[in-house]
């Protein structure tokens, strides 16, 4: 059994140590707001947060997390009053909305690293793939979510 924090809640799963996070959220907690994209950690669709820190849950196995605290998009505010949310729905930046989930954690670790990142910031923290092209939106988005 390994145990983990997901979303402030213990759970105790029996899987394969080297199972990806990702797989053990979708598949064994019900969790899917965090997305499959490519699995080989370049399109950030599975972005989650490990204390704090963006990382790719396609390619992190499951027994790496430890103690560690995982976020996921479904914690980041259950009612969606997130400023990266809200922001989000303000600047209209989902067009399919499967990268979104991804994208908006990777936003929130930014913002908490640099409460006001510049373009250059973003440019560097966001590499998340959006099929859909909504880059200058997401762009806003984040700085709208920052003056929140």
């Amino acid at each position: 059994m390994i145990r983990l924090n997901i979303n402030g809640e213990d759970h105790s799963v029996d899987v394969d140590p080297d199972m990806p996070l990702l797989w053990v959220l979708r598949d064994t907690l019900g969790l899917t707001g965090t997305k499959f994209g490519c699995g080989i950690a370049q399109c950030g669709a599975c972005t989650v947060h490990v204390d704090g820190q963006a990382i790719r849950a396609c390619i992190t196995p499951v027994s790496s997390i430890g103690d560690s605290k995982v976020l996921t998009i479904e914690g980041l505010q259950l009612h969606g009053d997130h400023p990266v949310q809200q922001a989000w729905m303000a600047h209209d930046v989902p067009q399919c909305g499967y990268c979104q989930p991804g994208m908006m954690m990777a936003a929130a670790a930014l913002l908490t690293s640099k409460p006001h990142p510049t373009d250059a910031d973003i440019d560097q923290a966001i590499t998340n793939i959006c099929r859909c092209g909504t880059y200058a939106r997401v762009r806003q988005a984040i700085h709208s979510a920052a003056k929140a």
